[in-house]
């Protein structure tokens, strides 16, 4: 389970460090674990953060939150409780972040790291600011950039891949969860709230969904890349093919007009 200092967690969950020390101060999310003078958050304080991000939004007042905690929390045991919100606030991925300075940035992808190509990476979640260095939140989508600039392709035209698959995936993956969230909502919570005795089955399921929706997602991935690779491979040897029979004919031109 991952662990996140006051500054991290607020990062993650979109919020200001003074956010969640108010949220703390008005009940709505549980004190840290202290590691000597410093406090360690939890994926359940993370997805609790998010929730009440996502309730603030839609016009909830943090009272409306309190009671509505409240009510949930006393029909329930905590583990459980906590085991919902870490099911839903854990990290999707097993990568682990890694961290490079501007200089390994340049190093990596050249001259064209520019201020104007560095607020695009960290508008599309690329690259992250974390104090003086860069934050990687993905290593793996990082060093596959890596290497299609070595490949010879430009960092704008990496990263505007890198946004394709944002916005493509993005729609795919609110689409997946809606879906399987009406699902879930239909089959165990028919009155809109979630029951406290359903809670350790529902986080549950929200786990073995995880795994399934990359499965999913790797597999259409593999086959459609496969499909518009032979197309691809097709047209350009069929143009080839082409320019050559042209090569050829008038070559065949010009031998007879000089018999």
């Amino acid at each position: 389970m991952a662990e996140y200092r006051i500054d991290e967690l607020a990062r993650l969950a979109e919020t200001t460090v003074r956010n969640v020390r108010v949220y703390q101060d008005r009940g709505l999310l549980a004190p840290p674990r202290r590691q000597g003078r410093v406090g360690i958050y939890s994926e359940a304080h993370l997805a609790r953060l998010r929730l009440i991000g996502q309730l603030l939004r839609r016009g909830y007042t943090f009272a409306n939150i309190g009671e509505m905690f409240q009510v949930w929390e006393r029909g329930g045991d905590l583990s459980e409780i906590l085991g919902f919100e870490s099911a839903i606030g854990d990290a999707w991925s097993d990568e682990i972040p890694d961290y490079v300075s501007l200089g390994e940035l340049r190093e990596a992808f050249g001259k064209e790291v520019t201020p104007r190509t560095v607020r695009r990476a960290l508008a599309l979640r690329v690259i992250e600011r974390d104090g003086l260095r860069f934050r990687v939140p993905s290593p793996r989508l990082f060093h596959a950039g890596v290497e299609l600039v070595k490949l010879g392709m430009t960092v704008d035209s990496v990263l505007d891949i890198a946004e394709n698959l944002r916005n493509r995936i993005g729609d795919v993956s609110e689409h997946m969860v809606r879906t399987v969230a009406d699902h879930i909502i239909r089959e165990y919570t028919p009155g809109s709230v979630i029951q406290v005795d359903e809670v350790d089955q529902i986080a549950e399921l929200v786990r073995r969904v995880r795994p399934l929706a990359q499965q999913a997602v790797d597999a259409v991935l593999a086959q459609e890349m496969a499909h518009h690779l032979s197309d691809v491979m097709g047209d350009h040897f069929a143009d080839a093919l082409e320019k050559l029979q042209e090569q050829e004919a008038e070559g065949w031109k010009g031998s007879t007009e000089l018999s």
